[in-house]
């Protein structure tokens, strides 16, 4: 079921957008003491997009190439209905180890917390990491779960009616508040 909804405003374009992943990137170095621990996995659908674009960016600023691997959270999630969900499930691709490294696990938009807790559920299935960190592009607020990210690149309070759209690995790179429209 697609949901209605009217544009309230936009709040990034793709210029903001590279800005902010630019400060997240220089944040995400100074406080690891550099990239030389760092991987960096994004959760499937557009935090993996995120995760790429900071490693590109870490290594431009570093010059060294940070691992960059993707979790599926799918089956993780708290709310997931094996029964109701028609979810395409991808996968997860984290082809190194991040035994002792200092995971940075990146998202598009933090708001309850329950995605972000199926990816640590996800990574510790993988081994065990020095840290996990979260980098969000957008934190909405809201939380039902006791997460907070680590790396923000904007925070806007929403109400429950709206809800923020991330169109990022498109044509028209944005982000987007709406509210949503009652039937």
């Amino acid at each position: 079921m697609e949901k209605n909804y009217k544009i309230k405003s936009e709040i990034m374009d793709s210029q903001a957008i590279y800005r902010t992943l630019t400060r997240m990137a220089h944040e995400i170095i100074e406080k690891n003491k550099g990239a030389k621990n760092l991987v960096i996995i994004g959760i499937r659908k557009r935090g993996d997009i995120i995760a790429q674009r900071l490693a590109e960016i870490i290594k431009k600023i570093e010059g060294i190439d940070v691992p960059v691997g993707v979790i599926d959270i799918t089956l993780y999630r708290d709310d997931y209905d094996l029964n109701k969900s028609k979810k395409e499930i991808s996968g997860s691709d984290i082809p190194f180890s991040i035994d002792g490294k200092d995971v940075i696990m990146v998202d598009d938009v933090l708001f309850a917390g329950r995605t972000a807790r199926a990816g640590m559920d996800v990574l510790i299935e993988y081994g065990r990491p020095k840290t996990i960190q979260l980098a969000v592009l957008i934190d909405r607020g809201h939380r039902e779960l006791p997460i907070q990210a680590n790396y923000v690149g904007k925070s806007i309070p929403t109400s429950l009616n709206e809800e923020i759209i991330v169109t990022i690995g498109e044509q028209k790179e944005k982000v987007l508040l709406v509210e949503i429209e009652k039937n």
